[in-house]
């Protein structure tokens, strides 16, 4: 199975009276979620399943990316590892899944699922993280098939 951690764009700090889940993407986190959705776009299978926050830095982060996209309340803030391996149905979905969401959550699949234990990995704002289990009964056939970020990827 191939798991696509995305994790949203830069965004804004709250203002008074705004909650965490209304907080936008500035124009470096527009720039930086448009060339990510570039990135992607050329990688990724047709049938690649893509699940987002409810928050709405990351509905415009997965915005350029013009692909159908499912609302997931299990990948807002704070959100734990496991509910986020289980929302991408890991290791058994039969298509790719692509997450996008949020610090720490998105590092912590990340470190679960690469060593086995639960560590406070960092995802940059916008980078993407692509991790791929062969055999979804041998968890020693995963590898980590790339790490990308907004600023490497380069216009054709």
């Amino acid at each position: 199975m191939d798991l696509i951690l995305w994790r949203h764009a830069e965004a804004f700090d709250a203002e008074a009276g705004e909650s965490d889940m209304e907080r936008a993407l500035t124009p470096k986190g527009q720039k930086q979620a448009r060339r990510m959705a570039e990135w992607l776009t050329a990688q990724l299978p047709e049938g690649c399943k893509v699940l987002v926050s409810p928050a709405k830095r990351a509905l415009q982060t997965v915005e350029p990316l013009k692909r159908k996209f499912k609302i997931v309340a299990a990948l807002e803030p704070g959100a734990d590892a496991e509910d986020v391996l289980q929302a991408a149905n890991w290791p058994n979905a039969k298509e790719p899944v692509l997450v996008v969401g949020h610090q720490p959550t998105l590092g912590q699949v990340a470190a679960l699922l690469m060593s086995g234990e639960p560590q406070d990995w960092e995802i940059k704002k916008g980078n993407a993280w692509w991790l791929v289990q062969r055999d979804p009964l041998d968890p020693y056939s995963l590898y980590l098939k790339a790490v990308m970020a907004p600023d490497l990827v380069v216009k054709a």
